[in-house]
């Protein structure tokens, strides 16, 4: 498709994912993507013809996604966060909007708080909890883990292109931390919860996200039952220890959390669309 303006290619590009069971407005992030412009710009360069190169890109994008369901940040790269972008690919989780939920709540438990801030993320991934409680609490020293060597590269580089001084370690949720006679006062984690047997009814572009960082033994809960035994195991236990849970487990990670502290101090948070996504515990 030679001298193609770009009304004529979104409408080409649209109607085949449309047509592939795929969202349609995944064609206007692409080209947006690959120009390099807003939504305002994007919306005045309809008449405009668009280059060969990018028609090419762009066509061999739509024709994967169509047949893959790849998401459009693996093709990207790219992905927002709490109002900044961060690399993303295929070794490292996509962020969701509940997970800037996760940050809100954070930042709104420390409000008041500014010195002596220890925080740990455990499960790091592409490091964007870590990064932005960073960036919004300049004060507090921020440590993030993972066992995955391919995800803290990534949430090395994330770090690297915002300027960010975070410390990260490689090993299983608070482990390396032990190790290395790091003591949190905070704790914050989003750790795989899905269950295993969920993994059928996942859409076919949630499965391009790395396993590990989606499903966990024991129901979904394997990942809570290990982090809260190594809270409790810390000679200096963090004061306040939040967790991103899945919709429907409000009752069970709360109740791992009060088997192992009677004394604990435990809340539930429902995010933007009524359900149980956070668990607030200060710990006994």
């Amino acid at each position: 498709m030679m001298n193609a303006r770009m009304i004529d290619v979104r409408k080409w590009a649209s109607s085949f994912l449309e047509k592939n069971g795929r969202e349609s407005r995944v064609a206007d992030l692409m080209l947006m993507h690959l120009l390099q412009v807003e939504w305002s710009e994007f919306l005045m360069m309809q008449q405009d013809e668009l280059s060969e190169d990018v028609y090419r890109q762009l066509q061999l994008w739509v024709e994967e996604h169509a047949a893959t369901g790849k998401p459009l940040e693996h093709f990207t790269n790219e992905a927002e966060f709490y109002g900044r972008k961060f690399y993303v690919d295929k070794h490292v989780l996509i962020p969701r909007p509940e997970t800037e939920e996760l940050v809100v709540e954070v930042i709104e438990q420390l409000r008041d708080r500014t010195d002596d801030l220890v925080i740990a993320d455990l499960g790091t991934g592409s490091g964007v909890i870590a990064l932005t409680l960073k960036a919004e609490l300049r004060e507090a020293e921020v440590y993030a883990t993972d066992f995955s060597e391919n995800a803290l590269r990534v949430a090395r580089k994330n770090a690297n292109l915002l300027g960010e001084d975070v410390h990260f370690y490689q090993g299983d949720f608070l482990q390396p931390l032990m190790i290395n006679d790091v003591a949190p006062n905070v704790v914050v984690s989003n750790p795989p919860y899905i269950p295993e047997s969920e993994r059928v009814r996942l859409s076919e572009t949630v499965l391009h996200d790395p396993g590990v960082a989606l499903f966990a033994d024991s129901d979904g809960l394997a990942a809570y039952e290990m982090i809260i035994g190594q809270v409790m195991q810390l000679g200096k236990r963090p004061e306040l220890v939040v967790f991103e849970i899945g919709h429907d487990q409000g009752e069970s990670v709360p109740a791992l959390i009060r088997a192992i502290d009677r004394e604990a101090n435990v809340r539930v948070v429902k995010d933007i669309n009524g359900k149980d996504r956070i668990v607030v515990w200060h710990v006994g």
